[in-house]
């Protein structure tokens, strides 16, 4: 569960079960790129070529392209010559990295089987060895079944009123598993540099709120409740009664929906934080005594706590206290299953998939089984795994090399704030001191979690995936009532992935981000800036963001923005939120639009990261004057800056999976954030030799600069 909401670069690559509330258990891409040739974007002459591109200009499209279409002119040649393999549901430039790190990791994870019955015991390399051994013991799961999950169904099938719900819930909540709502250790809003705990609205099956009530997800509906009849069955109900059981779950779901926050609406901080005593929080939930729930973690909780969503939490006592209990069960034996799927026999594997790839995303097929296992080794003990992957894989020059970028952005950023014509002093002063606050994180942590106290067996899969759910829940609530550690990281090493944490003011850069086309040692500056420069923008730029901006340097919900400053800066966001309502990413579905609000946060931040990250290209040049004005294959420095960004974008997503992020994505599709930053900036227009009127041209007063 995440509290603090972490503003990562893009929405992780098989992120398909994250956006659902289905299996815990396991979660979720090289094609070469086509030769072809094509001529130089407007303003360029092969004549001019002064040396050889790590970019491969024959991949793009006919220069007039560029001030129609950038997306198009860059992408779209690659995009037609590599199609979405079908174990896929998104293909692009993050899927190439993304499988570059699996195929490192899959390495690792095959030496570790291979010497893990001699490794040392209780050693990472043997723990992590044994879990993806009996993940890939496919032969042991079928022949177990739904064994594993036997004991789990018994004890809801025990329950004899709504008095025993509450102990239930907590025995749940203390073996890692929950039910209905969240829970877990976050920043206060208020105190950042303390751990509390934070309860949360969850609880759903399906992606957003929308898709319980809205005629146009009925479809999406029907074939939910079929499949938790399926896994009824599965589990030994008679077709009748797996019906009437999944009717009951998806009643009892549709009520906690309708009382959830819609997700535009989390956005908010003041719904994601409401500080209550636990008395004050027992008369929200008077069926529910949170004294009880806390003594049953182990938690102690003296000030209070996080009632996140107190609506959610009304609802839900109501519930506890007088929904029937056959809807009680059938929900908590729907979810119990669902949640297993992925690591139980083959059968619960393709049910699952079946809804949730198939029907719901529109992946023709599954991932092969060692990706599906690797990606439970991640979700279990991905740090551990992340210390392996670091050792092999990321060097010291690397890391080194990007501390550069990151210090030289950040100076950009400082002096674009400086320079603002919009801002008030005061609220710039306040503005540089978050600012002089930012926690750069490059690579990996500098101390690494211990695994001591995890039991990993070669055999027994699901109870290794139990055994992990509890010691990493334990591990997170153990942290209630301690100092928030600024340098503890949200995401794993290996992770394809960069991101900010507005309650500790980090800007997060995992190692395997660091690589083409993002960072190249062999590239120009004007690559290295156009890709790895303008995601450490785009992460800075979040610590000013919509929802960034309401937190202040030492991570607290505070408002540090004079009255007229703020309206400014709402001004100049609501023109972004129009630009990016404009854009319909599906052809055969005109009326869809990208949620401009929704999406808000990211677009400020790839608009500001593009531009500090350009600012930042203009320094270094000038610093090696040698380089500057220098032209490669025909293309100027400014030109590449703007390839390489939208080569980052680079890729295709199937109908439905778009159909689900545009939902659920706070990012907008791949080929808006191509094109949506550079449209809004003058220096793009220069690059290309644009024209007013031209598609990339917005009109003066259309621009957008905030940052």
């Amino acid at each position: 569960m995440t509290k603090q909401f972490l503003k990562p670069l893009a929405l992780a690559l098989a992120v398909s079960l994250a956006l659902t509330a289905c299996g815990k258990h396991e979660a979720a891409s090289n094609a070469p790129a086509p030769a072809s040739t094509a001529p130089a974007a407007a303003g360029t002459t092969a004549a001019a070529d002064l040396g050889k591109s790590i970019f491969d200009v024959s991949e793009l499209g006919d220069g007039a392209q560029a001030c129609q279409d950038f997306n198009g002119f860059v992408n779209a040649k690659w995009v037609k010559a590599n199609p979405i393999p079908a174990d896929q549901t998104v293909w692009g430039a993050f899927s190439l990295l993304h499988e570059k790190s699996l195929a490192d990791q899959h390495q690792l994870v095959d030496d570790a089987v291979k010497n893990a019955d001699s490794a040392k015991a209780g050693s990472i390399e043997q723990k992590i060895g044994w879990l993806y051994h009996a993940s890939m013991d496919m032969d042991a799961r079928n022949k177990a079944g739904f064994d594993p999950i036997k004991a789990d169904l018994a004890g809801i099938d025990a329950l004899k009123s709504n008095k025993d719900l509450p102990a239930w819930l907590s025995q749940s909540f203390a073996k890692g598993d929950g039910a209905v709502f969240a829970f877990g250790s976050g920043a206060d809003y208020k105190d950042a540099k303390v751990q509390i705990a934070y309860t949360e609205q969850s609880g759903l099956g399906l992606p957003t709120t929308d898709y319980y009530t809205d005629a146009k997800y009925k479809d999406i509906r029907d074939s939910y409740v079929k499949y938790l009849a399926k896994l009824f069955e599965m589990t030994g109900s008679s077709a009748a009664d797996a019906s009437k059981q999944a009717a009951l779950a998806m009643k009892f779901e549709t009520d906690l929906a309708q009382h959830s926050i819609p997700r535009v609406e989390m956005r908010k901080p003041e719904n994601q934080y409401h500080f209550a005593t636990v008395a004050e929080a027992n008369k929200v939930t008077p069926h529910f005594d949170w004294n009880a729930f806390f003594t049953g973690q182990g938690v102690t909780v003296e000030k209070g706590f996080s009632l996140s969503q107190p609506k959610f939490f009304a609802e839900f006592d109501k519930l506890v206290a007088s929904a029937p209990m056959d809807e009680w069960k059938a929900y908590l034996k729907a979810h119990t299953i669902s949640n297993a799927a992925t690591a139980l026999s083959e059968p619960f594997v393709d049910a699952q998939f079946d809804f949730y790839g198939k029907t719901l995303r529109g992946q023709p097929e599954q991932q092969p089984q060692w990706k599906r296992s690797l990606n439970a080794v991640n979700g279990a003990m991905g740090q551990a795994l992340g210390q392996l992957y670091v050792a092999k894989y990321f060097t010291p020059e690397a890391k080194a090399r990007a501390e550069e970028l990151v210090t030289n952005v950040r100076d950009a950023l400082k002096t674009r704030i400086q320079n603002l014509d919009w801002m008030s002093e005061e609220t710039k002063a306040k503005a540089l001191d978050k600012w002089s606050k930012f926690l750069p994180k490059i690579g990996y942590p500098e101390t690494w979690r211990s695994w001591d106290g995890l039991s990993i067996s070669k055999d027994g899969y699901y109870a290794n995936m139990q055994a992990a759910s509890k010691f990493n829940y334990e591990y997170d609530i153990a942290k209630i009532g301690k100092p928030t550690d600024r340098k503890e990281w949200g995401m794993t090493p290996q992770t394809v992935n960069a991101y900010y944490n507005p309650t500790d003011n980090t800007i997060n850069f995992p190692a395997a981000i660091l690589q083409p086309p993002f960072f190249d040692a062999k590239a120009d500056d004007a690559i290295n800036y156009g890709g790895i420069g303008a995601v450490i923008g785009h992460e800075a730029s979040h610590g000013f963001d919509d929802q960034g901006s309401q937190f202040d340097g030492d991570g607290n919900n505070v408002n540090w923005w004079s009255d007229a400053d703020k309206k400014q800066f709402e001004a100049r966001t609501g023109k972004l939120v129009d630009q990016f309502n404009a854009y319909a990413p599906l052809t055969d579905h005109p009326e869809l639009h990208v949620n401009g609000t929704l999406t808000l946060g990211e677009n400020i931040a790839d608009l500001g990261g593009l531009n500090i990250a350009y600012d930042a290209l203009q320094t270094a040049l000038k610093k090696n004057p040698a380089e500057a004005g220098k032209k490669i294959e025909g293309y100027s420095e400014d030109q590449r800056f703007f390839l390489n960004w939208a080569r980052v974008w680079r890729g295709d997503i199937r109908e439905k999976a778009q159909m689900v992020y545009l939902n659920a994505d706070p990012h907008s599709p791949m080929k808006f954030r191509a094109m949506g930053a550079p449209s809004n900036m003058p220096t793009f227009a220069s690059a290309f030799q644009c024209k007013p009127g031209d598609a990339m041209v917005r009109a003066d007063d259309k621009q957008v600069k905030i940052w």
